[in-house]
């Protein structure tokens, strides 16, 4: 027998997933960083973790390009699992996750899998010590063949292709030194890929787990990979969920009954919240999909009682922070009061005096 679930459960079941509802927590039992913590913008991945009760101590977590090449977070001694967790499937995959550079490869003859391993030592080898990313990318286009660059027209300038230049980056043992703009590499001493990947770093089962109930086009789409691939990889411990008429699947099917947590949270950006790939069930209206995920300069989400409530943007001068809010519908004096809290979390985070928070 299917199960069945509303939007609202499913939403509900994601934050109580996320632990966007505690106020404490160890990095051992934080589950987002399992699967990453995106760390993109100045309300990345140390807010991320401090809305989930969490402030590690910064030698215990590693950044490095992973999912969509982006910056992640992740516990420094888990850095192996996630080096075989996030490499692509198959050549397939790698390919598709590399986009227009695939196809020089592909002209070239050469695979893309092997390709990534080229660029690897490459980088590998330039990286003795701490390098900028300018320097590594020059270097670069000094020692890779034609099939491997491009030509930069902002730059005027010849480069290695950019996804492949982050996908290469962690296969070479290189981690981002965090704060850094522009990027700074560095060897991580001794790191090599694990031989096998635990369940619990499994990128798949992770989506599952954390923003499930989902489809393999859902996960497909957060991983850059092929359905076709993500469909071999599916867990077969996966449970059927009917989501308002959607056949969806969950790894947590006990998490769906309960009720959504109360608590309100400033969701950054690029929060593993908002990463799920159906955003119609985020937010049903158009409007608000539209203000939530612009082309350039996405605001933060304002996530109250399980679902989304607002935007909200933070506007920093010299040493004071104001957060501008857009609630989606009248709120509560007990959110607004909540809202404000959350406000005050975040400018001392940042270490700043929040001047006041503006609702439009």
């Amino acid at each position: 027998m299917t199960l069945s679930a509303t939007a609202g459960q499913v939403l509900g079941a994601r934050a109580r997933a996320q632990q966007l509802d505690r106020d404490a927590g160890t990095i051992a039992d934080t589950a987002v960083l399992d699967i990453g913590v995106q760390d993109t913008g100045p309300d990345g991945g140390r807010w991320a973790l401090a809305l989930r009760g969490l402030t590690p101590a910064p030698e215990d977590l590693a950044t490095v390009w992973t999912i969509r090449g982006a910056p992640h977070l992740y516990r420094r001694g888990d850095l192996p699992a996630v080096a075989a967790a996030t490499a692509p499937f198959s050549e397939a995959d790698a390919a598709k996750r590399i986009y227009d550079a695939a196809k020089p490869l592909k002209a070239a003859g050469i695979p893309v899998l092997t390709a990534l391993d080229t660029v690897a030592a490459a980088m590998r080898s330039i990286a003795t010590g701490p390098v900028v990313k300018g320097e590594m990318s020059g270097r670069l286009s000094e020692t890779l063949a034609e099939p491997y660059l491009r030509y930069c027209r902002p730059c005027d300038a010849i480069h290695a292709y950019e996804q492949p230049f982050r996908l290469a980056a962690l296969r070479a043992g290189l981690e981002l030194e965090p704060g850094t703009s522009p990027p700074v590499l560095r060897p991580v001493p001794g790191l090599v890929p694990a031989d096998s990947v635990p369940e619990r770093f499994d990128v798949v089962r992770a989506y599952l787990r954390l923003l499930g109930p989902a489809t393999p086009q859902h996960v497909a789409g957060y991983l850059d990979a092929p359905v076709k691939e993500v469909r071999a990889h599916w867990p077969g411990d996966a449970v059927e969920v009917d989501v308002d008429g959607e056949r969806r699947w969950t790894l947590d099917a006990d998490g769906l009954p309960a009720g959504p947590p109360g608590a309100t949270r400033l969701l950054g950006p690029f929060d593993l919240f908002l990463q799920a790939r159906d955003r119609e069930l985020l937010a049903p209206d158009p409007a608000h999909r539209k203000a939530l995920w612009p082309v350039l300069g996405r605001p933060g989400a304002v996530l109250s009682g399980g679902a989304l409530a607002g935007t909200w943007r933070p506007r920093k001068a010299g040493n004071s922070l104001t957060v501008g809010v857009e609630a989606w519908a009248r709120w509560t004096a007990a959110q607004r009061a909540a809202v404000e809290e959350q406000a005050e979390r975040l400018a001392a985070l940042r270490g700043v005096r929040l001047k006041a928070v503006e609702h439009a």
